[in-house]
């Protein structure tokens, strides 16, 4: 038995190129409009491709949403790995670019139109809202026990992140986010010794 794409010639980098336009169009048409109120009409129009094309690279409308989060995503979390992995760079300031990958990106009108249609349809998009997030607190969690080797790099990346979120929420732009958040990983880190015990 053959696949149904057995016939197609492989894909190329235009292909690959073309897709990510399209799902890129697809997040911010989501994030514009919410998921139930955006229709595959209007992702067409706004990646420029047609209907029938669309529908072609995904058979459906929460197809198209899933694989517009994931790649969205996993770009994300790709970032977060290239910033924690320059060792050269001093800890704080690497945590504060990889917070700002994570979440900073989404501060702002339609940034958190974005993050708040993510949140909104977990059903709609399976596992990866669960695993992502994991993944992210590993990272930080490493990044902190490598370089501090403390027995606490959990709790430490942990209330990052609870200070990330919350400061999510209250920032107005990306640039208060960011600059309230090199306050709390300045702190977090300088503290770490004394609650130690």
């Amino acid at each position: 038995m053959t696949s149904p794409d057995a016939d197609r010639p492989p894909s190329t980098g235009a292909d690959t190129d073309r897709r990510t336009l399209v799902l890129d169009s697809a997040m911010v048409t989501f994030a514009r409009f919410g998921y139930r109120k955006t229709s595959m009409e209007e992702v067409a129009r706004a990646a420029d491709i047609s209907r029938p094309g669309l529908y072609f690279l995904f058979s459906s409308k929460e197809t198209l949403f899933r694989a517009a989060v994931t790649q969205a995503l996993e770009r994300d979390i790709a970032a977060v790995e290239r910033v924690l992995a320059d060792t050269g760079r001093p800890l704080p300031e690497r945590l504060v670019e990889a917070f700002d990958q994570w979440a900073g990106r989404y501060v702002g009108p339609l940034s958190r139109d974005i993050a708040a249609v993510i949140e909104d349809n977990p059903g709609l998009l399976g596992e990866i809202v669960e695993t992502t997030p994991r993944r992210f607190e590993e990272l930080i969690t490493d990044a902190i026990a490598l370089e501090s080797e403390q027995e606490a790099a959990s709790a430490v990346a942990q209330t990052m992140i609870s200070a990330s979120i919350g400061l999510k929420h209250q920032a107005a732009s990306r640039e208060s986010y960011l600059d309230r958040l090199k306050v709390a990983v300045g702190l977090l880190l300088r503290a770490q010794p004394t609650w130690m015990g």
